[in-house]
């Protein structure tokens, strides 16, 4: 089984707030995690709102080296607004860029990792693991 990490569960880890998501991170092999554009996006972005950006990209090269980023291409962008419209038509709607790592996931029949497993469990097929959860 292959992990992606949503961002929150990033964040926990990089904060070690979940002792959980840290002992099972550190558990599992390099090889079965990867990440994605769209979360490497979001944790830069929170490194820009940062009192030193500088020093929280240098904290995320180090985090992010020995993961494959996995990007958000055409082929996720049809998956994503298949999703849009299907949750759309069902009156439910999550955050675009829950979307774009959602379609990235279920591109890739990938595992999510990630403690919002409420609005995530809305999307048919996608196979999500809250770590923080013993």
């Amino acid at each position: 089984m292959t992990y992606l990490p949503d961002t929150n569960a990033c964040i926990a880890l990089l904060r070690a707030t979940h002792p959980a998501i840290i002992a099972r991170w550190r558990a599992t092999p390099v090889p079965q995690m990867v990440l994605c554009s769209v979360v490497v996006y979001e944790l830069r972005h929170g490194a820009e709102r940062c009192r030193n950006p500088q020093l929280e990209h240098l904290k995320l090269d180090g985090f992010l080296e020995p993961y494959l980023s996995l990007p958000f291409d055409d082929v996720s962008a049809r998956r994503c607004a298949e999703i849009r419209r299907a949750l759309e038509a069902d009156g439910a709607r999550i955050g675009p860029h829950d979307l774009q790592i959602a379609a990235i996931a279920l591109q890739h029949r990938l595992t999510l990792i990630t403690h919002n497993t409420r609005e995530f469990a809305r999307i048919p097929g996608l196979q999500l693991v809250d770590w923080t959860v013993a």
